[in-house]
């Protein structure tokens, strides 16, 4: 019997982002599945993406529980996959729900579901955007009485399971920890040797503060007298320009050098020339690494990665293994750690960073997906009698 799975996400390609990388992936390797028929629900400016072998896409969410409910329940689904918590709602009109969580979206909920469809179209925007407390409020009380009605809620790390169940204790029945994988074309990645000069790389949105990548900049003006290096920032945001400025204002313009959103093939040609991975992220009461895919993209390619040693990062990289950690994202830490690998007093080996990465793969998180959803399923059979 083919079960009818249908996911539910507002992130989705073109948009580039973690979610987005996870939910195009997670499609993908159920979409290979003969038991399972798989539809994504995504909003239409994901209507020139072609679907992954296997999926279908439907381009109408709009994000607004009330505008897509009334679409949503005439499909033909037999379990509803909330792709992240701002959609949870689904478990309070369907019995068989399964929720994923990663971290951010239900410390601050995104998207904000509960905003009211009974406003004219024209002056939704305004309405939606004028009055967000409002509807943050009402998303957020929307998570604590839908949560415990889903069949199955499955976390991307132990740190973002623990976190979440930190606020919603009641929810601790129904958790699971599926992790999430590496596309396989990373692996494939040929490496350049070698680099006559150490070749950094950062890789994320920037318009986080807790990326820090403000502080990593700092922390090499402090060793350009020692070192030479180049260092990439791939991604883009509004804190381009201010850190652009940073990088001149330290004289670091000719080793620094700003890449914008870049395609698949040109990361991976970056990832070629890499010789350590940085990401030094914070955590904020409202946001955090639940995971970060991206170390573990880096170590696929045989690349280690700088991290600091907090939130989903510590399962995400293998200390000695595929890299290394600073106690907290301070200048003079990344500065110290920096330092200790660009002289060669810490190294790795690309095939180990690659074999951890190995480990990881979409159809493990596929296995534990299909399971939570035979789970929801027989959570609503029961329901129902």
């Amino acid at each position: 019997m083919t079960l009818r799975v249908g996911m539910v996400t507002s992130e989705f390609p073109p948009d580039i982002g973690g979610v987005e990388t996870y939910a195009w992936q997670l499609a993908t390797a159920l979409g290979r599945r003969p038991n399972l028929s798989v539809t994504v629900y995504v909003p239409r400016k994901s209507a020139d993406i072609d679907p992954p072998p296997g999926v279908e896409l439907k381009p109408f969410l709009a994000s607004c529980k009330a505008i897509d409910w009334p679409k949503l329940k005439r499909e033909p689904i037999d379990v509803w996959h909330a792709l992240s918590a701002g959609h949870a709602w689904l478990a309070a009109e369907s019995d068989s729900t399964v929720v994923s969580v990663h971290g951010n979206d239900f410390l601050t909920p995104y998207p904000l579901t509960m905003r009211p469809a009974s406003i004219p179209i024209r002056l939704r925007p305004w309405v939606w955007t004028r009055l967000r407390p409002l509807w943050h409020r009402a998303t957020r009380k929307m998570l604590r009485q839908a949560l415990p009605q889903a069949g199955a809620i499955v976390a991307n790390s132990r740190y973002t399971a623990e976190t979440f169940l930190s606020l919603f204790p009641y929810c601790a029945p129904l958790m699971k920890i599926a992790w999430v994988g590496v596309d396989h074309g990373f692996f494939s990645v040929e490496r350049s040797y070698p680099n006559q000069i150490p070749s950094l790389l950062s890789v994320c949105r920037l318009s986080e503060p807790r990326k820090n990548i403000d502080q990593v900049i700092r922390a090499l003006a402090g060793l350009k007298a020692r070192h030479k290096f180049r260092y990439t920032i791939v991604g883009d945001g509004a804190l381009r320009s201010g850190l652009e400025a940073l990088a001149i204002s330290l004289d670091l313009q000719d080793c620094v050098c700003f890449r914008g959103w870049v395609s698949d093939a040109e990361l991976k040609a970056l990832y070629a020339r890499a010789d350590l991975f940085v990401l030094t992220a914070s955590v904020l009461p409202n946001s955090h690494e639940g995971f970060g895919i991206v170390y573990l993209e880096a170590a696929a390619c045989g690349v280690p990665s700088l991290a600091a040693r907090l939130a989903g990062a510590v399962e995400a990289i293998s200390e000695g293994k595929s890299g290394f950690f600073v106690g907290s994202p301070e200048i003079d830490e990344i500065r110290l750690a920096l330092d200790d690998f660009l002289t060669g007093r810490i190294s790795f080996e690309s095939h180990v960073c690659r074999k951890f990465a190995s480990s990881f793969s979409w159809e493990k998180v596929a296995d534990i997906y299909e399971y939570a959803y035979q789970r929801a399923v027989h959570h609503g059979s029961h329901q129902a009698n």
